[in-house]
């Protein structure tokens, strides 16, 4: 009976032991983890929530002007579209740049607060140079602590889950189409790489066609505004009465850098008339084809199209030298510039794989570069890469000019006004001839007097006689 009675007393403390262990052992767990931020976390796919552990911590990251090619080393800041104290995301636009060949949006790749812009409005920004400061929400999860604490599963009804914003992935062209409509982008479906919504998505979502995505929506209280007669102004002289400095910006900065460098090639000028009274009639018949594709057919797409035949001919005239002029690159590609006067200065844009194309299809993308010109819209991709070069100065007016190079190039074309004047015929009659007046810009350490005369003299023959073009077409 002692025997029984003094195990039985044994068992009991030994049990109150434990309890006191396990209660200081709960104790300092509890401390433990009273130290240790504790969030909840909606479990969307199971309606759950989760109890886990997490240290936050917000950290300031620079958001450095990154190389947008072409060799550009600085741009000039046109517009900010944020400012100090804005939340943004990934793919908004941050502020628009002015290179010395075209204006560029700049979108943020974090997701974050303002806390600093670098630049102000006209200022020059470097390339590699911190651009902006945003304070971006980090988080670092301690695995030891999150295994430690017990997951507590709770079911939560699904009118208390609140939907998160999802972040769709695009471009802010895409995002101002889809404002314009308002269409939620998330409803949209995705067929771009990653998960990425295209401009098509958005329109196959609107039942809509590409040339559409322009247009304005109507609103259904919108009113049809009277028309007021108005007085045409007159543009006023401005009268200068003391010296002003202006910096050198944009394009023309572009200008002064070209433009020297291009001074470093040995230039020869060679000069020609061409008879093209038979291409002025039948681009006259043409042009009311194309028309009537909805195109508008210019003599410029036609000129382009023969001289990529000719090129072809003679391939070294769409050539360039490497950078110790010790080889000669043959260019595949006839990448041909087309010199145009913009509101924002003179700009080359290129269009690319002139021999892969038809004389319509080279009219509508010159049709379409003209529009991206009158509004600025031109991309670095629309004004690189170019292997040969026409500047039209007939349409200014003037006949003869002197074009200078754009290198790495070794060639250039500059077209006068087409004039209509007496010329004799193979009779010895006097007759009226429409004349054009071509000059030829080369480099002479590449391209001698022969192969540039040659070159030309192709281009005549399909300028004054249209049906050769459509034989070698």
């Amino acid at each position: 009976m002692a025997f029984a009675t003094r195990r039985f007393i044994l068992l009991n403390l030994r049990n109150l032991k434990y309890s006191l262990y396990s209660a200081n052992a709960r104790k300092n767990t509890l401390r433990h983890y009273s130290k240790a931020l504790v969030s909840f976390k909606i479990d969307d796919k199971q309606n759950t929530r989760r109890l886990q552990t997490t240290n936050t911590y917000n950290k300031s990251v620079a958001f450095k002007l990154s190389d947008i090619g072409e060799g550009i080393r600085e741009v000039v800041v046109k517009e900010w579209y944020i400012k100090v104290g804005d939340k943004v995301q990934q793919f908004d636009n941050i502020c628009e740049v002015q290179s010395d060949k075209a204006a560029v949006t700049i979108s943020s790749r974090y997701d974050g607060v303002v806390t600093k812009l670098y630049y102000e409005v006209d200022q020059t920004a470097l390339v590699g140079q911190p651009l902006v400061d945003i304070e971006v929400e980090d988080a670092e999860e301690d695995s030891s602590q999150k295994s430690a604490i017990p997951e507590i599963t709770k079911e939560v009804p699904k009118s208390e889950v609140k939907s998160e914003r999802i972040k769709v992935l695009t471009t802010p062209a895409v995002r101002r189409i889809a404002a314009q409509f308002k269409v939620d982008l998330s409803n949209v479906n995705a067929t771009g790489k990653n998960g990425r919504v295209l401009k098509e998505d958005v329109l196959s979502h609107l039942n809509m066609s590409s040339d559409k995505s322009n247009d304005i929506p109507q609103n259904d209280l919108s009113v049809e505004a009277l028309s007021i007669p108005v007085t045409t102004g007159f543009a006023k002289m401005e009268t200068i009465v003391e010296d002003k400095i202006v910096p050198i910006t944009g394009f023309t900065k572009a200008m002064v850098k070209s433009m020297t460098e291009a001074m470093k090639i040995p230039h020869f000028v060679f000069s020609d008339e061409y008879d093209v009274t038979k291409l002025v009639e039948t681009r006259e018949h043409l042009k009311i084809m194309a028309k009537n594709r909805g195109v508008k057919l210019t003599y410029m797409p036609i000129i382009i199209k023969a001289a990529s035949l000719s090129i072809a001919k003679y391939p070294i005239i769409n050539s360039s030298p490497d950078s110790n002029c010790e080889n000669i690159i043959y260019k595949a590609s006839h990448n041909i510039g087309v010199a145009m006067n913009t509101p924002n200065g003179l700009v080359v844009p290129v269009i690319k794989n002139v021999q892969n194309k038809n004389i319509i299809e080279l009219a509508r993308e010159l049709n379409s570069l003209q529009e991206k010109g009158f509004k600025g819209q031109f991309g670095f991709n629309d004004l690189s890469g170019g292997t040969f070069t026409i500047s039209n100065i007939g349409i200014v007016g003037g006949t003869y000019t002197k074009p200078i190079i754009f290198s790495p190039q070794v060639s250039i074309g500059a077209l006068g006004k087409i004039q209509v004047l007496p010329r004799f015929d193979s009779e010895g009659n006097v007759v009226k001839a429409h004349i054009l007046s071509v000059s030829f810009a080369a480099d002479h350490r590449i391209i001698d007097g022969v192969t540039m005369a040659s070159f030309s003299n192709q281009l005549k023959e399909y300028l004054e006689n249209p049906q050769v073009l459509l034989l070698d077409l």
